[in-house]
C-alpha cells in the first residue's frame, strides 16, 4: 500500500518504482515491494537545532532559570559556547542518525556555536551527508557574542548558500530580532532566505512588526514558533505569504505559551526546536495540544501541517514534489510495518495516522533513491559505533561547559519604534 500524498490524502494499492533517485512510472527502474508494509513520503522536521544533541542530561549547576530568557541564557548560551568542530560533527551524526531511523529524511537546522563559526555548517552538511540525510542549514547569526561574531556568522551563511550539495541546501539564520540590530538584520536579508525565531516568547514581542517595518517580511522567510504574533502581525504574515513553524513540544517545555495555529492558514510546518526528530510524535502532541484547545481540528491537520513542512524544504531543493510519492518526485520513502487492524484509505488514513502509527513502525528508509536504512539498520555506518563515540564526546563537551558562566546579554527595553 502507498500513500502518494499526506495532502490531500491519497492511499493506493501497488507496488513503487524508483529510478534515477526519483519514483518512476510502474514498471520502470528498481520495483519496492509493498505488499503487506505502507510505504509513506519521508517527513521533514522545518526546525531543529542538531546542537542540542549531545545535552541531554548533561549536569547543570548554575540557579534554575525561572523564565525564557534564563533558560537561553544560563543553558543554551552556555552550550553553544562550549562547541568545537568535533562535538558539532558528533552531534549532527547523533541527531541525523535517529532522523532516519525515526522516519524523518530531511532536517532543516539552525546552527550555533560561536567560538566555532567558519567551516561549521560544511562539518554538519558533511556528517548528515554521510549518512544519506537530506538537509536545509544556516547559522545563527547574532549580536549577542559581538560584531566580529555576528560578521562572521553572516559570511558563513554567505559562503555556503553559494555551494551545491546533493542533499544539502542553505538559508540565511538568525537567532531573533532581540538579540540583533536593524544593521544586521539587514545585512542577513542581503545574503539570501531567512531563517529566523520570531516572538517564542514574550521577550521577542513585536518581531513581525520590526521585519514587516523594515521591508524584511516575504514568501521567502521562514519563522520560527510565533507564539506571541498579535492579529496585526498575524495577518501580516498571511498577506506576505511567509512560512511559520509550530514547535508543539518546546513551547510546552518553555513554557513560552500556545502558538495561535490556527490563525495561520497554509504554510505552517511542524518542528521540533531540537527535541529530536521524530514527526510521527511532533505531528500527535501538536495534534492533541490544539484539540485541547477545542479547536475542532481532524486527524488530517498534522498531515496538512506535515505536507508543508515538505513543501518548505522542496522550495530549498527546486523540488516542488518533495513529501509526495508521486512518478517525478525525489525517491524519499518511509516503509512502515504496520499490521492495520482496519482498513486503510484516502478517509481513514489521518486516523491511523493520530491513533497507531509511529516510529517504531519504520522499518526500511530511503533517500534520493538509495536505502540508508533496511531492517531498522542504518545502511552506511556503524549506528552502535556512532552512538559509542558520540558519548564521549558529550562528556568532554560537558567538561568544557562547566567553566562557561551563565551569557551576560540581556535586551534593552526596545531598540526599536514601529
Amino acid at each position: 500500500m502507498i500513500v502518494t500524498s499526506l495532502d490531500p490524502v491519497r492511499v493506493t494499492d501497488g507496488d513503487l518504482w524508483v529510478s534515477g533517485g526519483r519514483i518512476a512510472a510502474p514498471g520502470e527502474g528498481t520495483r519496492i515491494d509493498c505488499d503487506g508494509v505502507i510505504a509513506v513520503p519521508g517527513n521533514v522536521c522545518a526546525h531543529t537545532h542538531l546542537y542540542s544533541a549531545l545535552a541531554r542530561g548533561m549536569p547543570y549547576a548554575l540557579e534554575p532559570p525561572t523564565n525564557f530568557l534564563q533558560i537561553l541564557q544560563r543553558v543554551w548560551w552556555r552550550l553553544d559556547r562550549a562547541l568545537d568542530d568535533d562535538s558539532v560533527r558528533a552531534s549532527a551524526l547523533v541527531g541525523g542518525m535517529e532522523a532516519l531511523l525515526s522516519g524523518t529524511t530531511t532536517l532543516v537546522d539552525h546552527h550555533a556555536s560561536p567560538n566555532a563559526i567558519d567551516g561549521s555548517l560544511d562539518v554538519i552538511a558533511d556528517a548528515l551527508g554521510s549518512l544519506g540525510v537530506r538537509s536545509v542549514l544556516c547559522y545563527e547569526t547574532t549580536d549577542r557574542d559581538g560584531p566580529e561574531r555576528a560578521h562572521a556568522g553572516i559570511e558563513e551563511n554567505r559562503r555556503f548558500l553559494a555551494e551545491r550539495r546533493p542533499l544539502a541546501r542553505g538559508m540565511v539564520g538568525a537567532h531573533a530580532g532581540f538579540t540583533m540590530s536593524d544593521e544586521t538584520l539587514l545585512a542577513c536579508a542581503e545574503v539570501g532566505p531567512m531563517h529566523i525565531h520570531a516572538a517564542e516568547d514574550a521577550v521577542d514581542v513585536g518581531a513581525v512588526e520590526r521585519l514587516e517595518r523594515l521591508g524584511l517580511l516575504d514568501e521567502h522567510m521562514l519563522l520560527a514558533h510565533g507564539v506571541h504574533l498579535d492579529d496585526d502581525e498575524l495577518a501580516a504574515v498571511r498577506e506576505a505569504g511567509a512560512s511559520v513553524v509550530h514547535n508543539a513540544r518546546s513551547n510546552m517545555n518553555n513554557a513560552v505559551g500556545r502558538a495561535p495555529v490556527g490563525k495561520l492558514d497554509g504554510r505552517l510546518s511542524l518542528g521540533t526546536d531540537g527535541i529530536g526528530s521524530d514527526m510521527f510524535e511532533e505531528s500527535h502532541a501538536a495534534y492533541f495540544r490544539l484539540r485541547e484547545d477545542g479547536s475542532g481540528a481532524g486527524p488530517d491537520w498534522p498531515l496538512a501541517r506535515l505536507a508543508d513542512s515538505a513543501r518548505l524544504a522542496g522550495r530549498s531543493f527546486g523540488e516542488p514534489l518533495l513529501g509526495t510519492l508521486e512518478a517525478g518526485a525525489p525517491a524519499d520513502i518511509v516503509v512502515l510495518d504496520y499490521a492495520a487492524p482496519a482498513p486503510v484509505t484516502d478517509a481513514s488514513f489521518a486516523g491511523h495516522w493520530i491513533f497507531a502509527l509511529s516510529s517504531r513502525h519504520v522499518r526500511d528508509v530511503m533517500v534520493a533513491g538509495e536505502w540508508v536504512v533496511t531492517d531498522r539498520r542504518l545502511t552506511r555506518v556503524d549506528q552502535d559505533e556512532l552512538a559509542a563515540h558520540a558519548s564521549e564526546e558529550a562528556r568532554r563537551l560537558w567538561e568544557r561547559l562547566d567553566g562557561i558562566p551563565a551569557h551576560p546579554f540581556a535586551p534593552k527595553e526596545r531598540t526599536w519604534t514601529a
